[in-house]
């Protein structure tokens, strides 16, 4: 029996164990096939960009390895992007940093950047069948410093409330292209190292440059405000932090983004969930996995992972929630980093969907929380695998580990000949 058929048999007798406990297993699948997640761009060549190839990272980021065949220029960028996509089942989306605007060599400020300069990423998009999701770039740059938004130098204030309302333009030309609205996800690094003498002062800076920045209302494309627990060289004071965020988020009905790096490390990010949805109108997730620090390591199919995708399908949010990636490894091959990942968030979510929900709460209702408790366990080594290599099958990408020697293969014809 080949694998296929291996496959098919498997999934038939995973169906029948899944409908004994109440859950249709054409429906979970279904609903995986519509969830697109928003994969980032600066897992393909490390957060560079194209506006200074050569320079070094600043405003609390770090990318650790020197793997060899990062993407250098655009195309090898656009190239491993849809590479890392053919091995992923379902249709997914492409989130990008401003610096990787197509600048065509010429130099282009932040102060600068208009929709003109991601036309081609517009076109190349329609042209593969994938939606943008956009990001203001506030590191890496001369005017960075430990201060953007929250500066109290106003002209440079001014550089950065520019910047954003810029790329806050450019996101509303890409949803009015794509026929969808565009995510852009607000995050910036604003802090100090030690406690200011006024904590208050540069939140409210930054509440006021939020509002300058959201005064004009776009219907194209939607905004999310992403909180950071610390950066590097920032540690004892975050002007954005999730207080901050949640409270004007809630007040002024933006998106908050929760990203599973940039928080303590045994906070539980799926009990925000249900939280958030009862005061803003949508969630942004940046899945990443943070080992001792906000160190972005290869989303892996952990209890964190799960318990997140749990929470979003048990209440019913799939279309509230947007899911984005966010991590950046340079110590394996950038291609594998980015299917491991992917390929782990969408596992997570496939096990989440296919709990057996309705008979837990029933037991809930009712009190009978052993029986609870005991689904839930037993729940945990249902034949979920099975589903998932025929999902794989069915969308026609590699089952299993298959995808290894593909990837394989581009790093030798590909990657490596790249220097």
């Amino acid at each position: 029996m080949g694998k296929s058929e291996l496959v098919k048999t498997a999934f038939e007798a995973a169906t029948e164990r899944y409908a004994a406990v109440g859950v249709d297993v054409q429906k979970a699948m279904d609903q995986l096939q519509r969830i697109q997640l928003s994969l980032h761009c600066w897992q393909t060549d490390d957060v560079v960009g194209f506006e200074n190839p050569d320079g070094s990272l600043s405003g609390g980021i770090q990318v650790t390895g020197n793997y060899p065949g990062k993407a250098r220029n655009i195309d090898e960028v656009r190239a491993d992007v849809l590479k890392a996509a053919s091995f992923l089942p379902g249709k997914h989306r492409l989130s990008l940093h401003e610096i990787y605007g197509d600048f065509q060599g010429k130099k282009v400020d932040r102060n600068e950047v208009g929709p003109e300069h991601f036309k081609s990423w517009m076109e190349w998009a329609k042209e593969n069948g994938m939606s943008l999701d956009f990001n203001p770039t506030s590191f890496s740059h001369p005017k960075s410093g430990n201060l953007t938004l929250a500066n109290p130098d106003k002209a440079i204030r001014d550089f950065w409330i520019e910047h954003t309302k810029r790329c806050r333009l450019i996101s509303e030309e890409m949803g009015k292209a794509q026929g969808n609205p565009c995510m852009m996800n607000l995050w910036i690094h604003d802090g100090s190292k030690e406690v200011p003498a006024s904590r208050l002062y540069y939140r409210q800076i930054l509440e006021q440059s939020l509002d300058e920045i959201f005064a004009i209302e776009y219907p194209h494309m939607k905004d999310a405000i992403e909180a950071k627990l610390f950066g590097i060289g920032l540690e004892s004071y975050t002007v954005g932090s999730y207080d901050f965020y949640l409270g004007y988020g809630a007040k002024k009905g933006k998106i908050v983004t929760l990203d599973t790096g940039h928080f303590h490390l045994t906070e539980s990010i799926a009990d925000k969930i249900s939280s958030l949805l009862l005061f803003t109108p949508e969630i942004m997730l940046h899945v990443s996995r943070p080992i001792r620090w906000d160190s972005d390591h290869v989303v892996i199919l952990n209890d964190d992972l799960l318990d997140l995708s749990k929470e979003i399908v048990r209440c019913g949010a799939m279309d509230r929630v947007h899911i984005g990636l966010d991590y950046f490894d340079a110590t394996i091959n950038r291609i594998g980093a980015y299917v491991i990942g992917s390929r782990a968030t969408q596992k997570a979510l496939l096990q989440a969907l296919l709990e057996p929900i309705a008979k837990l709460r029933e037991y809930e209702a009712n009190g009978q929380y052993f029986e609870r408790l005991a689904l839930q366990e037993e729940a945990k080594s249902l034949p979920w695998n099975a589903v998932w290599d025929y999902f794989c099958l069915v969308n026609d990408v590699p089952v299993g580990e298959d995808f290894i020697a593909d990837i394989q293969q581009y790093e030798r014809e590909v990657t490596l000949k790249r220097g």
